[in-house]
């Protein structure tokens, strides 16, 4: 019996030769609609991926010192193949960082405020196309309650750059690129998280030492493949109407899990966890950076311990991604940069193995005003963990994780504005479209909405009212 609409018919989509549920298999769609569109079944996909992730999972996967490979033209050709150096504009007379950022409670960055040139691909209020104040917020048209940012760290205060907490200096490259803030206010949005059809995996990491690997299962969990579940890396149709947004949720499991420090000797090394829909497909871990959505519909960021257990039950989605860019501050207010932040192996941040951190990177951080709260994705054109940190820390942020790195699909975010839009998918970065799939005329399709893909990822949907 099902519940919709004030009405409670009964559907039984196993009865008949051939049943529903046979028919339904049979249309190997994603989800395939049951009892009148009450109920889907979901079909298992192959996930769509770009040609530069199916390429690096080939080499990895089939050819010897393939992962050294991929490393290589990483730590080379793509070091800084996205890298935007902020350059200055002259200031537009109608627009300015304070008088904006008291119109939408979100104060300015801790910074200068120059008038810079701007690739954003998002349709931004209160500025020309192509300029943006460093620091300054500015509404995106036709979406409200998500406003943008642009930031180049060598513009930050220097008491925020010199404060709290122990970062690396920043080299001139870093100092000098360009990052993009999305905000999104939490009382209009909320958030869920979807497995991929690939990714992140649920075997073991070859970064786990084999010192706490237990041969005798094939992951962490004790299993390999989250089977009979069916994992679409695409969102539930009957959620399109309310999608605001999707991003990338982070790491690989190839890549979660740490190769030394203390947290590769517990846990079996400390592998990322997830929860999708309450179901715990891997375990969370304690000392892990956490996004975690609760059953009430509240969204949280924190360091994982094994006292959090006791939320499990309570949970409704999670997503670790290795240690915080921002913990804490036990005084309050804005967070204070992780302990692990300028160790690559303790932290576990991927990059050269000459400690190399400058890359392209995506994280996200929780904001708080005296009236609301934002969840923030932080795009880094190029940076290491230390420019991210400070960078968070200067918009004031109380706690912020890593998400990935290296490639625009990666990182990718889009928006959508909904009707009346003369462009249904706004991308972060315009070079994040090249990631959604087309379909046989051409036409761009919405990743993680129109087709399945291989990546897992975050969701906003406006909430009602």
């Amino acid at each position: 019996m099902l519940t919709r609409d004030g009405h409670s018919p009964t559907c039984a989509p196993w009865d008949g030769a051939p049943s529903a549920l046979h028919d339904a298999r049979a249309t190997h769609l994603p989800y395939a609609p049951l009892c009148g569109g009450a109920l889907y079944l979901r079909n298992p996909q192959t996930g769509y991926s770009t040609t530069l992730e199916w390429t690096a999972n080939f080499l990895r996967n089939n050819v010897w010192g393939g992962d050294m490979i991929v490393g290589l033209v990483k730590d080379t050709i793509m070091r800084d193949a996205y890298s935007q150096a902020a350059v200055a504009e002259p200031a537009s007379p109608d627009a300015g960082a304070s008088g904006l950022a008291a119109s939408i409670d979100l104060v300015p960055a801790a910074s200068r405020h120059p008038t810079v040139r701007s690739r954003i691909g998002l349709h931004l209020d209160g500025t020309p196309p192509g300029k943006m104040d460093l620091g300054a917020w500015y509404q995106v048209h036709g979406v409200p309650g998500v406003f943008a940012s642009a930031m180049a760290p060598s513009a930050l205060d220097t008491s925020i750059l010199n404060g709290p907490g122990t970062t690396n200096p920043l080299d001139r490259v870093e100092a000098h690129s360009m990052d993009y803030m999305v905000a999104f206010d939490l009382s209009k949005f909320d958030l869920g998280y979807a497995l991929g059809t690939q990714h992140p995996g649920l075997g073991w990491s070859p970064r786990a030492p084999a010192s706490v690997r237990d041969a005798s299962l094939p992951g962490p969990d004790g299993i390999k493949s989250p089977a009979p579940l069916v994992p679409l890396g695409m969102i539930d149709p009957a959620l399109a109407p309310s999608l605001v947004a999707t991003f990338t949720a982070g790491f690989k499991r190839r890549h979660g899990a740490f190769e030394d420090g203390p947290l590769s000797r517990v846990n079996h090394g400390s592998h990322y966890g997830f929860v999708e829909q309450g179901v715990v497909l891997s375990t969370l871990q304690p000392g892990l950076s956490t996004l975690f959505v609760l059953d009430d519909g509240s969204l949280h960021l924190k360091t994982w311990s094994a006292d959090d257990n006791a939320l499990l039950p309570h949970i409704r989605f999670a997503r670790q991604n290795g240690v915080p860019l921002l913990e804490r501050n036990p005084d309050g207010g804005t967070g204070v940069p992780g302990s692990e932040v300028t160790s690559w192996l303790g932290g576990n941040w991927s990059g050269s193995a000459d400690l190399r951190l400058r890359t392209l990177r995506s994280g996200a951080c929780l904001l708080k005003t005296p009236t609301a709260r934002y969840l923030v994705f932080g795009y880094f054109s190029t940076a290491t963990p230390s420019a991210m940190a400070r960078t968070f820390e200067g918009y004031g942020c109380t706690y912020a994780m890593h998400l990935d790195m290296n490639a625009l699909v990666h990182t990718y975010l889009a928006l959508y504005p909904g009707k009346g839009s003369a462009t249904p998918i706004e991308h972060l970065i315009p070079g994040m479209a090249a990631a959604d799939k087309r379909d046989g005329n051409g036409h761009p399709m919405a990743r993680f909405v129109d087709y399945p893909d291989n990546r897992d990822f975050f969701y906003l949907l406006r909430r009602p009212g």
